[in-house]
């Protein structure tokens, strides 16, 4: 048994009625809140706040509305890149565009390029258009982006390709780019605490789900696919390994990242106690969010399959021996999967999606 002991309850800023739930983006020494509405993006300075000093914010006009796309920020939060259909956009605070890097479309089957969103605004196909990501380096200098070519520069010598790239975050400059052999719906960056590394899983619907490595040099980007359909939960905080789960989420994997070794498993079914109310026998499965603790220690949910019975359930694991050390024990009942908030806390949204809770051990 593990009891959970709440570090602070953070408002989320924007109507959760209008804007995307409450996240925690985190890099080594800072913490941030993020939530983006239709028009703008917010960055809440989690830091200050749970010191008991004055909580800092900053807000980013969107070049676009939120179903267009992905955003991240950088680790001073003072920058924000938006991922969207047709770009790849830097904004500062005041609103001003630091940078643009123009992409093939990511909506049907012609990568055509745009120059604006007002192109595509009220055209239903792209509404629902597949999309790429973006992410800052753990130490801000770079942003590693997945984007359909061809790009805005180089004549369209990259149709149907999709590319991984590695940008200078000062002035948007394309260091680096590599063909992913991807058909994706979607994808989600994975930051390693190594500033010259990153994961990037890509959906591709039922054809499954690549989970790919780089590695900048400062010359050039190598990339390794290291499963075709597994779904990335965590890093470690040493950058070490790598917590999965497959597609179907039966089994937890720990990975050494250098070569995708997978060392050890842990299945959910018959480690974990069916929930009180699931007298059916129904399949017991874990999250697909997970948070490292320390390095020897996760945070791992079965909330998905916990949640048609009542409360949802949290698990700590030891992955020294991938073993259950019990269920989390919280002060209040509370909602979805944990997630990683860095320096040994992970974070949980409240159902109705109007605030943040903070947790450590």
């Amino acid at each position: 048994m593990a009891v959970a002991r709440l570090v602070a309850t953070v408002a989320a800023p924007l109507d959760p009625a209008s804007a995307d739930a409450p996240q925690v983006l985190h890099r080594p020494g800072r913490r941030l809140l993020l939530q983006r509405g239709d028009t703008e993006l917010v960055a809440l300075d989690l830091d200050v706040d749970t010191a008991g000093g004055r909580l800092t914010e900053a807000r980013f006009p969107a070049p676009w509305p939120r179903r267009f796309g992905s955003v991240t920020v950088s680790p001073e939060g003072e920058a924000a890149v938006f991922a969207g259909v047709h770009a790849v956009r830097c904004v500062e605070a005041s609103g001003a565009t630091r940078w643009e890097v123009r992409h093939g479309c990511w909506e049907g089957e012609d990568p055509h390029t745009h120059t604006s969103f007002a192109e595509y605004a009220d055209d239903e196909d792209h509404w629902s258009a597949d999309n790429g990501s973006a992410a800052f380096s753990a130490d801000g200098k770079l942003v590693w982006a997945h984007v359909r070519g061809p790009l805005g520069d180089d004549g369209g010598t990259e149709d149907d390709q999709e590319l991984w790239l590695v940008i200078d975050a000062t002035n948007g400059t394309v260091l680096g780019r590599a063909n992913t052999m991807t058909v994706a719906s979607s994808s989600e960056h994975t930051p390693h605490p190594d500033p010259a590394q990153m994961g990037l899983s890509v959906g591709e619907g039922e054809e499954g789900s690549p989970v790919l490595r780089g590695r900048w040099d400062g010359q050039r980007l190598t990339t390794e696919q290291l499963d075709i359909e597994r779904i990335p939960l965590a890093v470690s905080p040493s950058g070490r390994h790598l917590l999965t789960v497959p597609l179907e989420q039966g089994t937890l994997s720990l990975h050494r990242v250098e070569d995708g070794t997978v060392l050890r498993e842990l299945d959910a079914q018959g480690t974990v106690t069916p929930h009180p109310g699931n007298t059916g026998g129904d399949r017991i499965y874990w999250d697909h969010e997970a948070a490292f603790v320390d390095e020897d220690t996760v945070v791992v949910g079965t909330s998905v399959c916990d949640a048609r019975y009542g409360t949802v359930r949290h698990w700590l694991v030891d992955v020294r021996e991938m073993t259950l050390r019990g269920e989390i024990f919280y002060p209040f009942p509370v909602s979805g999967p944990p997630r990683s908030a860095g320096g040994g806390t992970w974070y949980t949204v409240s159902e109705d999606r109007a605030s943040l809770h903070l947790w450590r051990p």
